[in-house]
Parts: structure tokens; sequence; C-alpha cells
């Protein structure tokens, strides 16, 4: 899947359709997933991918070509995550000096009142799922590079004022969004959450806890709450599979409804966290197993081969969100369904050639 990947985007900035070089989470995310391969093989066409990708888009001084901080956008920290490795590997202090500046936004970065990061400055007093994949694991990291503990007791806070304010106790499952002023049109009068669940976000915060625990110190005190959430949710969305195909929907409770659809990034996302969650003894072992089959089932759904011998992931949510200026996204099940759908999206690529490594297919 890696080598498709690289064929299709003979550059790493060309990643997620892009047209121009940009600093975007999925080009993070997937860069992250070919670093792995890179590990798993030894082979430094993987590693020479990555690393042009950041000689291009970091300067001598650590400037990142394309982000500005005080945009105050959690989505740009995420590609931070590649130059851990790549400052392991070239002692380049430029790569130390650009996780300083990505850590440096989230010092400053606008928070609700119990000290959840806002998605995005523009999207005030919101916080959404999506948010704490990427952020969460990257200051953990960050924590243990640079001696920074603190970080530690400030991502349990994230991954728990989430569980408080945005888990529905009825599904197991948690919404998309939460406005914290009530302000926003899809965000209902009464609790400010969003009105449906999106596989897609669930998946996200579901990884953001998998990866996060990687780094989370062992004696940490609220570590085990931290694994009790991901081993609840992980029990949940074993009621809302597909019961022929083994996968979810793109709105996750809704079996069945008319419009919606079997979801490939969301999908994979569950299998990546369940094989990890079990691996790592976050989960019970059982669950090593059940991401084994659903693995399988995912290969069946949603791989193709094409005739030239490449692989591509098929039925792709392209985007979804919440609010915004030109096109208002208010979170029903008619908006979820309306967004693109697309092959070799890198949010199910990129899961996908991680979970592949952890099962060594």
């Amino acid at each position: 899947m890696a080598d498709s990947e690289m064929r299709r985007n003979p550059e790493a900035w060309m990643i997620d359709f892009s047209k121009t070089p940009g600093w975007n989470y999925c080009h993070g995310l997937e860069m992250q997933s070919i670093l792995q391969v890179w590990k798993r093989t030894g082979s430094s066409r993987y590693y020479d991918y990555v690393y042009e990708y950041a000689d291009m888009m970091i300067n001598d001084e650590g400037k990142i070509k394309t982000y500005k901080p005080e945009e105050y956008n959690i989505d740009r920290i995420n590609t931070g995550k590649i130059l851990f490795p790549l400052l392991e590997k070239t002692r380049e202090e430029r790569f130390c000096k650009a996780l300083t500046l990505l850590r440096s936004q989230m010092n400053t970065h606008p928070r609700t009142t119990n000290g959840s990061f806002w998605h995005k400055k523009i999207y005030q007093h919101q916080v959404w799922l999506d948010g704490l994949y990427m952020a969460c694991p990257f200051l953990v990291q960050y924590a243990v590079q640079f001696d920074e503990p603190a970080l530690f007791d400030d991502v349990a806070l994230q991954i728990i004022d989430v569980h408080r304010h945005m888990y529905d106790k009825k599904t197991g499952l948690y919404y998309h969004g939460w406005d914290e002023s009530r302000q926003q049109r899809w965000a209902d009068p009464r609790t400010g959450l969003s009105p449906n669940f999106w596989s897609r976000s669930i998946g996200w915060y579901m990884m953001s806890v998998v990866d996060a625990l990687d780094f989370i110190p062992k004696d940490h005190k609220q570590r085990q709450e931290i694994i009790s959430i991901l081993k609840n949710l992980s029990q949940s969305l074993e009621k809302f599979r597909d019961k022929e195909t083994g996968m979810w929907y793109q709105v996750t409770n809704q079996l069945g409804r008319e419009g919606n659809y079997l979801e490939s990034t969301g999908s994979i996302m569950f299998i990546y966290s369940w094989i990890k969650g079990a691996q790592k003894g976050y989960l019970d072992n059982g669950y090593l197993q059940k991401g084994i089959d659903a693995y399988d089932k995912y290969i069946e759904r949603f791989i193709r081969k094409d005739a030239g011998g490449e692989l591509s992931v098929t039925d792709c949510c392209a985007v979804s969100g919440l609010g915004g200026e030109k096109v208002y996204r208010d979170g029903s099940f008619e908006y979820y369904i309306s967004e693109p759908i697309r092959d070799n999206d890198p949010k199910a690529v990129s899961p996908f050639i991680m979970a592949s490594i952890l099962l060594d297919r």
C-alpha cells in the first residue's frame, strides 16, 4: 500500500490530493505510516520520501512553510510527529526548533472553561473529537523527548474531559462535537452537543487514546481511567457492526438507514485500535482476534487491486466537519451522507498501513 501511494504521489507534498505544498494533518498521518514501513523494512526509500518533504518544508531556523501558529489550528500539530524520528536520525537542529515551535502553539491555544483545546481559533468554544488525535499523541511524545511531564496531565485532561462532555450513555458512543457556548446552530441548546455519531471522529478519538498510552507513564494517576475509556468504547463499537461485512457505517448507529453507507476510514481506525490495544495489553486479548478477523473482512470489502498491481482503498468519506461560513455543516444525518466519497484518502490508507504493520502483513 505504501508503494502504491508513493507511485500515486511521487512527492510527499502531493498526499491528500494536494495541488501545492502544505503542512496539513493528512501529510503527517500518511508519512507517519510510511516511516513505520521504513523501520519495518529497513528500506531507505521510505525514509527518503519523508525526509525530502521535511527538508522542503522546514528552514534552518525551524520555521515551517505555510504554518501560522497564530491561526491556532489544532490540525497542524499532527504532522509534527514525523519530526521525532527525523531528529533522532539526523540530529538536525532545525527539526528540534520546528518541534518546539509546534509545541509553543499549544501553550497559548484557546481552551474551554475546563481546559479542553478548541478545535480552531475560528471554531470558538468548540471541541471536536478529531482534535484529540491531532494534539494528544504529539504532546505526550514531546513530553518524553523534552522532559516536560506536565503534559501528561494535560493530555489526560483532554481525553477525560471529552468523555465527561461528549459520551452518550445510551449507545456508548461519542458525539462528533461539543459547543460549550451553545451558540452554534448544530449544537443542542441544552447540552451543546452535535446531533449525530460520525464514525471517523470516534476513530480519531480512539486512536488518540491508544497512541497516547504509548507515552503516558505506567504509574500516571489517570492512566487506568484512560484505559477504561478505551475498553468501554471498544465494547460499544461491537454493537454497531454490519452483520454481513463486519464493517461500520458513516453515521455509526444508524445501520441500514437509506443513504448511510459502509465507510472505510472509520472502520480501519477502529480495527487499528482494537489490534494495538490488545497487543499492548490495554484491551482483553480477545480483541486481537476480533481485530484480525475485522482486518480480513476489511480487505474483502474495501481493498481493491488494480490491473497494474496497485492497491486502493475504496469508500472513503473525503471530509466532514461542523459549522463554517461558506457552507454551513449542520451535523445532520443528511449532511454526513452528502459529503464526497473517494478512493485512497490518507485517513484510510494510513491506519491500514499501520494496522498491517502491527499484524506483520
